[in-house]
């Protein structure tokens, strides 16, 4: 294999180029045959009894495994079943009610033969994504969703790239559109997604607030000197000022406080120095969006009160909290 000295640069708009073109072939084929069959496999996708076994070998398996990975995350029941590995034994991974959602380019894959035989056998239904509408696979399936004949950006035109990205683009239509049919909601992804970053932005205050005694919070009535005492207890650098219903009315900043230091720390009280319109969230808030929240203002907001549909406190979150459940 011989090594050119050229650019690299004209291949890669040359790849772009190409892909580029395939996925507008696909957007176009969207409004003809193509979108009539797709409407029919979200339709079949949501009434199956069982989950959806994706299958498909070389890279379009591999583009499967993806199309199921976000399938699986985003509401809808699915495996992976490796062809090869269904005809010895994997099969049995593949239950009454499921339906098979195979992948393959040409449709004449024939590794694919003994999981269609086995879904022709047991009566389950087969949705294909080829680019052959007279392929083998094509024939098998109940519904077939044809992609466009697409140029391969490899100039040789045999190794998959502008395909394989069109079959993953056509799988993530699919995971959103079933997304959007069941109503699948942030809350329902942080269900399926507890962990790491994506995890921590789904988190609820509630799960990271501090509550109880921790809470710093003192009436209206209460001596700038009882303040300076509450806020070095607590350390939060700030204070909640609540009337004698309990309700927040009020916050004092470490500012609030400085601008107050001339004053008389016995005879002035919190009402007299506290901001009387605090910036609060509610429990159920997400952590992503109390982040935003906190850095939405010119000076950033380092702890926000947490407060009820009464009006009551009860929680605060510090920026710490956010960071050390994995926001930044």
């Amino acid at each position: 294999m011989t090594c050119h000295a050229v650019s690299p640069l004209p291949s890669a708009l040359h790849t772009l180029a190409a892909e580029r073109q395939g996925l507008e072939a696909l957007e176009a084929a969207f409004q003809s045959s193509l979108g009539s069959a797709f409407t029919q496999a979200v339709d079949r996708i949501l009434n199956c009894a069982g989950r959806l076994i994706v299958t498909g070998i070389g890279k379009s398996g591999h583009i499967g495994r993806k199309i199921q990975a976000t399938l699986a995350s985003t509401g809808t029941p699915s495996l992976f079943v490796h062809p090869a590995e269904a005809s010895h034994g994997d099969l049995g991974m593949v239950a009454p009610g499921d339906l098979i959602l195979a992948l393959s380019n040409s449709g004449e894959t024939t590794e694919l033969a003994a999981i269609l035989a086995y879904a022709a056998h047991k009566k389950l239904g087969v949705i294909a994504i080829t680019s052959v509408e007279t392929s083998a696979l094509a024939r098998a399936s109940e519904i077939a969703l044809v992609l466009p004949k697409a140029q391969e950006a490899c100039p040789m035109g045999l190794a998959p790239t502008t395909s394989t990205l069109l079959q993953l683009a056509l799988g993530d239509a699919l995971a959103i559109a079933l997304l959007e049919k069941r109503g699948f909601t942030a809350n329902d992804f942080q269900t399926f997604h507890p962990g790491g970053r994506l995890g921590a932005r789904l988190r609820p205050v509630w799960e990271l607030m501090h509550t109880g005694d921790a809470l710093p919070l003192g009436k209206t009535r209460l001596s700038l000197r009882s303040v300076i005492l509450e806020m070095t207890r607590k350390a939060f650098g700030c204070m909640g000022v609540t009337d004698d219903a309990g309700v927040l009315c009020g916050l004092i900043t470490d500012a609030d406080l400085r601008r107050a230091l001339h004053r008389d720390l016995d005879a002035t009280t919190a009402e007299e120095v506290m901001n009387r319109s605090p910036i609060t969230t509610t429990p159920a808030t997400l952590a992503q969006d109390v982040l935003l929240l906190m850095n939405a203002r010119s000076k950033p907001i380092t702890s926000l009160f947490v407060v009820g549909d009464d009006g009551r406190p009860q929680g605060i979150i510090h920026l710490h909290d956010l960071l050390r459940a994995g926001l930044s």
